[in-house]
């Protein structure tokens, strides 16, 4: 019995290949170029924190708009607030993958 050659366009698609290739590609830039300044590190935690307000803050001025147009007390004001969390959330998880 003979088995068949590895599938070279199998490598190319593999997850694990493509994290390993992403891995090698960071390490080989880490070892380029070396760690980051301090002020370029609170900048990206600045950055990150904006990406959480803004959502934040807009949902809630929203709410309030909202509980304002219908007189509707702070019906409005926490779940957009929270909406507004939520997807700050999840664009911070989209950008701290991405890098």
């Amino acid at each position: 019995m003979t088995s068949a050659p590895p599938d070279k366009d199998k490598d190319k698609t593999d997850p694990l290949v493509e994290e390993i290739r992403k891995h090698r590609s960071r390490r080989a830039q880490w070892l380029r170029e070396g760690d980051m300044s301090v002020g370029r590190r609170l900048a990206q935690i600045g950055v990150l924190g904006w990406i959480f307000v803004v959502p934040t803050l807009a949902g809630l001025f929203f709410g309030r708009w909202l509980d304002a147009r219908f007189e509707t007390g702070i019906f409005w004001s926490a779940p957009m607030m929270l909406l507004g969390l939520c997807i700050g959330g999840w664009t911070a998880w989209k950008w701290m993958n991405a890098r």
